[in-house]
């Protein structure tokens, strides 16, 4: 690792850690020319996952926009924010079981409906309406006799 100070190439570790979250590593090191300490941080590229669109378009997997999904969709419900996160951790951890390529928007949908399913059925008719493009109250009607009868 170059030295920040003289440029050197030569350096030793100082000590190694694990950051708080685990995700990577904080190394002390020390210039064997010059003797100056710097810190430098070892974690693991991930390559990025694409999301296949309806359309056929392609973009980059963003947590974010699951994180979103999610808070709509439990928005005003009595849904711990633990119990949220835990789903949303959840849904990635399938979608990087599934593929580490690429992935369609329908299966992330699929994903998320069963997700909130299984914590709050409000937050799950909230979602579904909007995902399966709900156009009129039969098919409200529809998707909550469905729930009902599986209970």
């Amino acid at each position: 690792m170059k030295c920040t100070k003289c440029l050197s190439i030569d350096s030793k570790v100082v000590d190694s850690r694990l950051t708080q979250d685990s995700s990577s590593i904080r190394r002390r090191r020390e210039c064997l020319s010059c003797g100056f300490r710097f810190t430098t941080y070892e974690y693991i590229l991930k390559t990025p996952i694409m999301v296949v669109k309806k359309t056929g378009a392609r973009e980059e997997f963003d947590r974010k926009k699951l994180e979103d999904s999610f808070r709509i969709a439990c928005k005003k419900r009595p849904i711990p924010q633990q119990i949220i996160e835990d789903s949303i951790k959840s849904v990635e951890n399938k979608i990087t079981d599934i593929s580490n390529v690429e992935i369609d928007s329908i299966k992330i949908g699929e994903l998320v409906m069963i997700e909130l399913k299984r914590i709050d059925s409000v937050a799950y008719i909230r979602f579904s309406s909007v995902y399966r493009e709900f156009k009129d109250l039969s098919e409200f009607q529809a998707q909550i006799d469905d729930l009902k009868n599986k209970f």
